[in-house]
């Protein structure tokens, strides 16, 4: 059971909001960040961290999470300012940008290992904290299909560079198809080696 928040709630502390984010990893596309508030009193055994979920089992959850949530807010920072202030700080951005999206009173804020500073409110990063807190797994889940579901339609707008499969993460066949293809302007995040490489190939002297 994902339950951390539930230590914290006390006559000073009834909303907590939990925060993560999706799409680091990947080469291109932007990072997705999500912030959830839940009755004290909810339970749901079902919603957990992502990445331990089945697709159809995410979109399930990313509509029940709407639903029952107290307030949600995501946030979307794309590749120009991920390449700009770099992809941790991107994260963190997208974490406070999501906060800012919720019209609820905010007690205390968990984060999945992000420190951050909103308004005045105390932040508890935990490590792995999708994996211990309710409201941080929801907000998990809020994030990764909202972000997928952004990669699906450059799918359709660049269906060779095959999105739907790989969400734009440097996998074995995406890293083949940029090197052929080349980038995408505008999509791609520059800043990240193998697009780098691509851009700025090293100048062999001998």
């Amino acid at each position: 059971m994902l339950d951390l928040e539930q230590s914290f709630y006390n006559e000073k502390i009834n909303f907590i909001a939990g925060c993560d984010e999706a799409g680091r990893g990947p080469l291109c596309g932007p990072v997705v960040a999500a912030a959830v508030i839940f009755d004290k009193e909810y339970h749901n055994d079902l919603i957990n961290d992502s990445k331990k979920l089945t697709i159809k089992k995410r979109e399930e959850l990313f509509e029940i999470i709407k639903k029952d949530a107290l307030a949600y807010g995501i946030a979307i920072i794309d590749p120009l300012i991920i390449d700009q202030i770099n992809i941790y700080e991107a994260s963190r951005l997208g974490m406070i940008e999501a906060l800012k999206k919720i019209d609820h009173p905010i007690d205390l804020i968990l984060t999945d290992a992000m420190p951050l500073k909103f308004k005045d409110n105390e932040v508890k990063p935990f490590i792995k904290g999708d994996a211990k807190a309710l409201c941080i797994a929801a907000a998990s889940i809020l994030a990764k299909v909202t972000r997928d579901k952004i990669m699906d339609e450059y799918d359709k707008l660049y269906p060779e560079y095959n999105f739907k499969k790989n969400k734009g993460y440097p996998t074995k066949e995406h890293l083949k198809i940029i090197k052929e293809r080349g980038i995408i302007k505008g999509l791609y995040r520059e800043s990240y080696k193998p697009v780098k490489d691509i851009l700025y190939p090293p100048i062999k002297l001998f």
